[in-house]
């Protein structure tokens, strides 16, 4: 009788539809390791890893001396990986997150928002990734709350006691990797976020050392691991799993011991992935922290509403892209806007908003002030219907958008 049931329901197999495939997603975020270092550096694992995907220089902190310069601290990082934003707008300024805007949302409530059955996951050394930039359980981001999680372990001095050479922060890093390893195998959420600390720890305390290079070999040790139980994944439950892995900035070209400015190798960040289809955005090496976020929801096929959207800084780096690279000038009234066409045919609406209350919660009246063809990459608008010291610009094309600011009050066009 088994027998005869377990040939029939081949039968019916045979004939239904394949099983669609699970996307999955992690972001990995490896503290304050500048592009130079890692490119010198012989990291058997992120090599595997690129053969799939790609490795890519990534633009850390914002433009230099313009109104999205981002100072290259830790946290400020991981926030804009988080929102796809820069400082001026999610507002996380140093390690003390004093006030986060959290209505620039983080890819984790995006998901949530849409798909609340979807399950996520964080694996971290530093509890203040999950309570103050993710917010996990805050009214202000929609209380959403974590299915797994697993970080704090900086607390806890008893089984990691406290040393002067901070290798104890190793140790908790191995046990994130472990616990975030474990996971993913048995529970595989759909997308999670594992940060590891120890590299800018040693970094701080030895700069450009052997220390510092050791630190790095266990990180990608560690990333491997997590690569591994991906393709376990993939290879035994009909998973496609995207893995991102990046650094929330460089260190200073003296010695390596700090961070923070605005010199190149401080704001010398870096893209690893498995991800396919990358564009020319990702593979000319003209890429930013901030297209994290957008291409990770373009993977897992999340929508980020228009009135989003319209403040997101970054742009995916998988698929077609129409435009990058917006800039404008501001004179007498009039602003010549530029970008980047990645399309041959096509059209770009112009919008405009005079106001920023999306800032504060609020919503900004947009208006379409042009429509030209996206070859041109460039147009000139006039503003003097809209008199104002500040103006958000939003260039729409078919396959995305991409916005910039004009604040004349801080003349920075």
């Amino acid at each position: 009788m088994f027998r005869f049931i377990f040939s029939l329901s081949l039968l019916f197999s045979s004939f239904a539809p394949l099983a669609q495939t699970k996307t999955k997603a992690i972001f990995i975020i490896v503290d304050g390791i500048p592009a130079d270092v890692i490119k010198k550096l012989d990291l058997p694992n992120f090599k595997k890893i690129a053969k799939n995907g790609g490795f890519a220089n990534a633009l850390a902190g914002g433009e230099k001396g313009r109104y999205t310069e981002t100072p290259t601290i830790s946290a400020v990082g991981y926030n804009s990986v988080l929102t796809g934003t820069w400082v001026n707008k999610h507002n996380v300024w140093d390690n003390d997150i004093v006030a986060p805007n959290y209505n620039y949302p983080t890819i984790f409530r995006l998901l949530k928002t849409q798909s609340p059955k979807k399950k996520i996951g964080i694996f971290s050394s530093w509890q203040d990734n999950r309570t103050k930039l993710v917010g996990d359980g805050m009214a202000q981001t929609g209380s959403i709350h974590f299915d797994f999680k697993f970080d704090g372990l900086e607390l806890d001095t008893i089984n990691y006691p406290h040393d002067e050479k901070r290798d104890f922060m190793h140790r908790i890093d191995e046990k994130v990797t472990d616990e975030a390893v474990q996971t993913i195998r048995t529970h595989a959420p759909d997308l999670s976020w594992v940060y590891l600390e120890y590299t800018d720890d040693m970094g701080h305390n030895y700069g450009d050392s052997p220390e510092f290079y050791k630190a790095i070999g266990y990180a990608d040790a560690q990333v491997g691991r997590i690569w591994n139980a991906i393709e376990y994944r993939q290879q035994n439950f009909n998973e496609d799993g995207l893995i991102i892995v990046t650094t929330d900035h460089g260190r200073d070209s003296i010695n390596g011991h700090n961070h923070g400015g605005q010199s190149s190798r401080e704001k010398a960040g870096w893209i690893l992935t498995n991800a396919k289809g990358l564009n020319d955005r990702y593979k000319k090496q003209q890429s930013s922290i901030v297209d994290i976020m957008p291409t990770i929801a373009r993977f897992m096929g999340i929508n980020i509403p228009l009135a989003i959207a319209r403040e997101v800084d970054g742009v995916p780096l998988t698929g077609k892209l129409s435009l990058v690279n917006p800039s404008v000038e501001y004179k007498n009234k009039k602003a010549t806007i530029h970008w980047n066409a990645k399309e041959k045919t096509g059209k770009v609406k112009i919008w405009m908003a005079a106001t920023n209350r999306y800032k504060t919660g609020g919503k900004d009246k947009y208006f379409l002030l042009k429509e030209v063809p996206l070859q041109s990459q460039q147009a000139v608008v006039d503003l003097k219907k809209f008199p104002s010291p500040f103006y958000k610009i939003v260039l729409q094309g078919e396959n995305n958008s991409v916005s910039c600011w004009i604040v004349t009050d801080a003349k920075e066009n």
